[in-house]
């Protein structure tokens, strides 16, 4: 909906300005009589180009991890909710960030919440947050959960950067490769077209050296004005299109994200990863005495997969009709036997949220050594494909001078 900045009158006499979410300025006349006000001045709120901008931009972690742990602190020192959003809004050092703040404040200030105020900056604050946040403020122990999202988030950076980091140089090695072997098809290749030309014309010309320089004339073939490769890019660029578009679709999604759970040697370590975030979210929320069926609707979207998030939707259903959660997770075939047990002797022992937890810290140090584990396994199968390519390439271009050295003798 549109903002409106208004001047108004209070009963006082004194004049307050302000900025309101509203339909029209009918709407906004009718909203400041509710509030006692009399309006002096209604214009609609025009937001630069630079601050729209800034309103999209995905903010990184730290910075969100510690605008949650600030706020947890202010709160706790008895700051009100307007004033700390102010202070961090003033002390912040990242424009997208004090315009996400001021917005925030500016809708609190109006009355609104600060979870709907957040839900409004999706790209900032993911719907997760913004549930745990909703939660805190109806139950009460919002510092509580602000300073255990910014551990979360902290906890979540750590881990994307190990993720990230053990998967640069294989990510490199085939960058690379591929530039080499398409450097060799392209440039040095043709090189050699009339030096085979008369092998090629008596038939003499070997079957992978032939191969080898009609895939190289192929791609400098200009059929419709353009080198072939042009159109191979081009073909592959719509493919890529396409792909993401269909995984951008709920079914195209749900394919997908099981496709992920069964991937050789990467599917275990995604899976859990995902059954960890959802363990440690699960856990989070019990311990701060949320019931288990709104801590099941909130933690589901932190696995990030949509089949794990069906499964989980599932066993929610058995827990409402009185039934444990174990039994349905395990059932859905994603959650492994001993992470159900776990449960199952956390529900029987009380003590749920606690088994939650070390659950989650004990997946998340296994699956760091089963992708480091993974990583060096990859690394040399990586270079293994590379020099194979390579050696296809040069033997290609080497044979044909074999033979004419056989010939010669």
């Amino acid at each position: 909906m549109p903002e409106f900045a208004y001047t108004a009158r209070i009963p006082s006499g004194q004049q307050t300005t302000g900025v309101l979410t509203a339909n029209s300025e009918r709407e906004v006349m009718a909203l400041l009589d509710q509030r006692g006000m009399f309006p002096v001045r209604i214009e609609p709120v025009r937001k630069s180009g630079a601050a729209f901008f800034s309103l999209g931009r995905r903010i990184r972690s730290r910075y969100l991890a510690t605008f949650y742990a600030q706020l947890a602190d202010l709160l706790h020192a008895g700051v009100p909710l307007l004033r700390s959003l102010e202070i961090l809004e003033r002390q912040s050092t990242v424009p997208a960030m004090v315009e996400i703040l001021k917005d925030v404040r500016a809708r609190v200030a109006d009355g609104t919440s600060l979870a709907d105020a957040m839900a409004q900056h999706s790209r900032a604050f993911n719907e997760l947050t913004v549930s745990m946040v909703r939660a805190g403020q109806e139950g009460g122990f919002l510092e509580d959960v602000l300073r255990r999202i910014a551990d979360f988030t902290e906890h979540q950076e750590d881990l994307r950067a190990k993720v990230v980091g053990a998967l640069a140089y294989p990510v490199f090695l085939s960058i690379i490769g591929t530039a080499i072997v398409s450097g060799l098809l392209i440039f040095l290749v043709p090189q050699f077209e009339e030096m085979f030309e008369q092998q090629r014309s008596t038939g003499d010309l070997p079957f992978l050296t032939n191969c080898l320089l009609s895939l190289s004339r192929f791609m400098w073939a200009r059929p419709v004005g353009l080198p072939n490769i042009v159109w191979v890019f081009a073909a592959l660029a719509g493919l890529f299109g396409v792909w993401w578009w269909w995984t951008s679709t709920p079914e195209g999604r749900l394919i997908v994200d099981g496709w992920k759970l069964k991937l050789p040697g990467a599917g275990p370590i995604y899976r859990n990863l995902a059954i960890a975030r959802f363990c440690r979210i699960l856990g989070t929320l019990l311990h701060n005495g949320i019931p288990i069926l709104t801590a099941l609707k909130i933690a589901k979207d932190s696995t990030g997969n949509r089949r794990l998030t069906l499964a989980i939707d599932q066993a929610a259903e058995n827990v409402t009709g009185g039934q444990s959660l174990g039994p349905p997770l395990q059932a859905s075939g994603y959650f492994p036997k001993d992470i159900v047990e776990m449960i199952a002797v956390g529900e029987e022992s009380n003590s749920l949220e606690r088994v939650l937890l070390n659950i989650a810290d004990g997946l998340e140090k296994r699956t760091t050594r089963q992708l480091e584990l993974f990583v060096r396994m990859l690394e040399p199968i990586m270079l293994l494909i590379m020099a194979s390519i390579t050696l296809v390439v040069v033997l290609a271009l080497i044979q044909p001078f074999l033979n004419m050295g056989r010939m010669i003798k």
